[in-house]
């Protein structure tokens, strides 16, 4: 049966009882999906599997109907297997993303949006190929595993790669087993990257589905933009508040192609960043009414 599953970003740390505090947190924002960090993105730190209730998480999934393949891990932001330039940066990508996988296959979440990296000034082809080299080798090291890696669109910041879809083609092209990788749409970053979602809504969904295939869109990070098209810079803003606005963010998330993905709300906290927006925004999702419950400048 096809299901809107809508959630957001939580935490998963020792103070809130790791995995725990992650479902507690989903339920208070009325959430049916979420996602999470295994460890601080800024590192390569991973709790320890046996401490982070993973049996007591399973059950309260089943207890509050949570589908666990719905929910997602964001792997760290130290990983770049698109790196030309320095072999050890490559090497040591390949390494955390394996342990990503790893550490995913034990929670039981087989869902792992990647930033796909940056050439770091080397030409983009050669990036986009190396980054092929490496889903290649991180594939083959984990063959027996269920974990799916999904790419994220990118807004072109720096020297980032996967802006544009022909970019996540070439991939798919070349990569020797693709059946475990996908595409996760970041609706922020494809604005600012130069995708008009206001203007253009229904070509953008038809050149991916043909150059890609909608087969392979796997999540959706739902976020506005406080940067006008093709800016380039990657600034995330609350639902309804940026450039994309209310209207077509709503109309994303009741795409009925969207059916059954995973759409994660990635926007800031609130009220001096003291305060998560997620059930507001969830609620004016559902509902179709955006009441500007917030005071963003």
């Amino acid at each position: 049966m096809s299901k809107l599953y809508l959630g957001s970003h939580v935490s998963m740390n020792k103070q809130n009882g790791y995995l725990l505090g992650s479902v507690k947190e989903s339920i208070s924002y009325k959430s049916n999906t979420f996602m999470i960090f295994t460890g601080p993105p800024q590192n390569a730190f991973k709790a320890n599997s046996e401490q982070i209730n993973i049996p007591e998480f399973k059950k309260m999934l089943e207890e509050h109907e949570f589908d666990i393949d719905k929910l997602i891990v964001h792997a760290g932001y130290l990983i770049n297997m698109a790196n030309t330039v320095k072999q050890s940066t490559f090497d040591y990508s390949i390494e955390l993303m394996v342990k990503e996988i790893e550490a995913a296959d034990k929670i039981g979440i087989t869902n792992i949006v990647l930033h796909p990296g940056a050439s770091v000034g080397a030409k983009k082809e050669d990036a986009l190929i190396q980054l092929v080299k490496g889903l290649d080798i991180v594939i083959e090291r984990t063959k027996t595993s269920k974990v799916k890696i999904s790419l994220e669109t990118m807004s072109g910041k720096g020297t980032e790669i996967c802006t544009t879809f022909e970019d996540f083609k070439f991939i798919f092209d070349n990569l020797k087993d693709s059946s475990r990788v996908g595409v996760c749409f970041d609706t922020c970053h494809m604005n600012d990257a130069g995708y008009d979602l206001v203007n253009d809504y229904e070509s953008i969904i038809t050149s991916f589905d043909t150059l890609v295939g909608l087969d392979k869109l796997w999540c959706i990070h739902l976020n506005d933009s406080k940067n006008p098209l093709n800016a380039r810079k990657d600034r995330h803003q609350n639902i309804g508040y940026g450039y994309i606005g209310f209207e077509t963010l709503h109309k994303i998330t009741h795409d009925k192609r969207f059916l059954n993905i995973p759409i994660i709300l990635e926007t800031p906290w609130v009220n001096d960043k003291k305060t998560a927006p997620y059930k507001e925004e969830i609620e004016m999702l559902y509902s179709g009414k955006f009441t500007k419950v917030f005071s963003i400048i």
